[in-house]
């Protein structure tokens, strides 16, 4: 017995001794841990503080020969010494703060007081860097600015080259082109100036402005050229060449009224006069696009010229086709109204056929009308050939319209034998309909049928009586056979789906509750919900009676629906 409590108390102390050397492993590994993180802040602050910003600033000292550097200089003077003396100290102080936290083991403080040195430190890094490269911006202006320059008199050596060989390009505007050279020329000597006296603030403004200078000649060595030959010599001649042959053809008999040459003449010519004013003092916007525009409207007018030119054989051709059609339709809905009544007497035509009819003969006789107004402005010359074509392919689509609305209201009338066949076609079906639904009720003895279910079935009968009522009258009605048929069909497809679904719910609600009865002696409440279920279903409430015993059934077997549904089926 004394060597078994010997036993616990050694084991007992192995597992103390074991879980204090795992928790000192623990706290030397955070510790450890800690302290890394500890000596790279400290490393990181001291990169701060070796920051190469004070040698640079030095150097700005060399360029405060104006006030506007001295300005500068004295504010990153103040922005360095914020960092040396006051931001620095505070992250030494923090850093201490921690460092004395982890000796005491405080690792929770400890970890609060490196994220603030952290953020602190990020702080201090992002102003000390940006502080660096404002200074930079000075220190390093001198030679960025000489290469920026040695670019731009690049370009600008390349693009006076350009101009100089295609000087002859340039019509009116070659001095013009020749003066923005020299004002660009002008903003190199202001560079010059501003290095010789160290005003490196003021010379990116330079820069970019010979820079955009630059630009603009490109574009104006691009398109002047351009402009010059459309406004001073393609579009002058392009202008005489079209007035010439507009008025040749306004004598000629063409109405050309509506392209409004004269007018848009006028305004192009104003047109030109203003972007070449514009190019005076190099405004290039939009002028290559205007003329181009221009230039592309009286294309397209030598196409409209030569369109009516061309255009009368094909208006002439159509308008024979035409004609010719509209004779053949005017004497065929001439003899179908004509004989309307002969057409009464073999078939009971509804309303909405006679109706069509008589539309159709008031749209050929406004077509026919359409016609002469349109034949009298050929004859005038009050409209454009090619308008007039338009016009008359209107009055051919208009005739074919009529047409197709002829060709269908004959197709009702000429149908009415394939109708009545239909119908006794539709009459068998109903019949099968009615007869299936009949042996389903017969298939399972239903306790009760349900009093709507006869009047459905009556109404059902009903409207098959009515179909075959409507095929012993003569002459038939069509449209109303059509509706017999339609009717019947709806009602007897209705009584034959809920005689199926009302044989579905009956088997389904007692196979429930003979399923159901293994528990009724174990469970009263199950046992009340199928007396009331059976009391339900022996009434006809098939529906209420299932829902009532599925829902009791779950109480007990959880998704007993499915179960029952899997092993009996559906049935059809």
């Amino acid at each position: 017995m004394d060597n078994k409590i010997l036993i616990m108390a050694i084991i007992s102390g192995a597992i103390i001794i074991f879980i204090l050397i795992v928790l000192l492993i623990r706290s030397n590994t955070k510790k450890k841990k800690l302290r890394k993180m500890l000596d790279e802040l400290d490393y990181q602050k001291n990169q701060i503080d070796t920051s190469p910003v004070g040698p640079e600033l030095s150097k700005i000292e060399n360029y405060n020969n104006n006030e506007k550097m001295r300005v500068l200089y004295e504010g990153w003077k103040d922005r360095l010494k914020d960092i040396k003396e006051i931001k620095i100290p505070r992250i030494t102080d923090m850093l201490i703060e921690a460092e004395y936290s982890l000796n005491k083991k405080d690792y929770k403080s400890t970890m609060y007081k490196i994220a603030k040195a952290e953020m602190e430190i990020y702080k201090v890094k992002t102003a000390s860097d940006f502080l660096l490269d404002e200074i930079k911006g000075i220190t390093e202006s001198e030679e960025r600015s000489r290469g920026d320059i040695t670019k731009i008199k690049s370009r600008y050596r390349e693009l006076l080259q350009k101009f100089n060989q295609t000087k002859s390009e340039f019509g009116p505007f070659t001095q013009t082109v020749a003066m923005q050279f020299e004002n660009i020329s002008k903003r190199f000597e202001e560079f010059e100036i501003l290095m010789e006296h160290n005003q490196y603030t003021e010379i990116p403004t330079v820069l970019k402005s010979a820079d955009e200078m630059l630009n603009h000649m490109e574009v104006v060595l691009d398109e002047l050229p351009s402009i010059v030959l459309i406004a001073c010599s393609i579009l002058p001649k392009k202008i005489e060449e079209i007035t010439k042959i507009y008025n040749q053809m306004v004598k000629e008999g063409y109405p050309l009224d509506y392209l409004n040459v004269e007018f848009n003449v006028e305004e192009s010519k104003k047109k030109i006069s203003d972007i070449l004013d514009r190019a005076k003092v190099l405004n290039l916007e939009d002028s290559l696009f205007d003329l181009k525009v221009l230039t592309e409207y009286f294309e397209n007018l030598f196409t409209d010229f030569e369109k009516e030119k061309v255009i009368r054989k094909d208006y002439e051709e159509a308008k024979k086709i035409f004609e010719k059609k509209l004779i053949k339709t005017n004497k065929l809905v001439n003899d179908i109204i004509n004989g309307i009544d002969d057409l009464k007497s073999m078939y009971k035509l509804s309303e909405t056929s006679i109706q069509k009819l008589y539309d159709i003969q008031s749209a050929i006789m406004t077509l026919n009308d359409d016609y002469k107004i349109l034949h009298e402005h050929t004859q005038n010359h009050s409209f454009a050939y090619s308008k007039l074509t338009n016009e008359v392919e209107g009055l051919a689509s208009r005739l074919d319209q009529i047409e197709n609305d002829l060709d269908s209201t004959l197709n009702v009338i000429g149908n009415m034998h394939d109708d009545e066949v239909r119908a006794r076609q539709q009459l068998d079906e109903v019949k099968t309909l009615l007869k299936k639904a009949s042996n389903q009720i017969r298939t399972y003895n239903l306790p009760v049928i349900p009093n709507n279910y006869y009047v459905e079935l009556r109404e059902a009968k009903e409207a098959m009586n009515e179909i075959i009522k409507e095929l012993d009258k003569k002459p038939i009605t069509i449209e109303t056979l059509n509706t017999r048929v339609d009717t019947a069909r709806d009602l007897a497809l209705k009584l034959y789906t809920k005689t199926k679904d009302m044989m579905k719910t009956a088997i389904m609600t007692e196979t429930s509750i003979v399923y159901g009865n293994r528990y009724r002696s174990s469970y009263k409440e199950l046992d009340r919900s199928l007396n009331y279920s059976e009391n339900l279903f022996n009434r006809g409430e098939y529906s209420k009676a299932l829902e009532l015993t599925i829902n009791a059934l779950n109480q007990i077997e959880p998704g007993i629906y499915d179960r029952l549904l899997k092993l009996y089926g559906e049935k059809d």
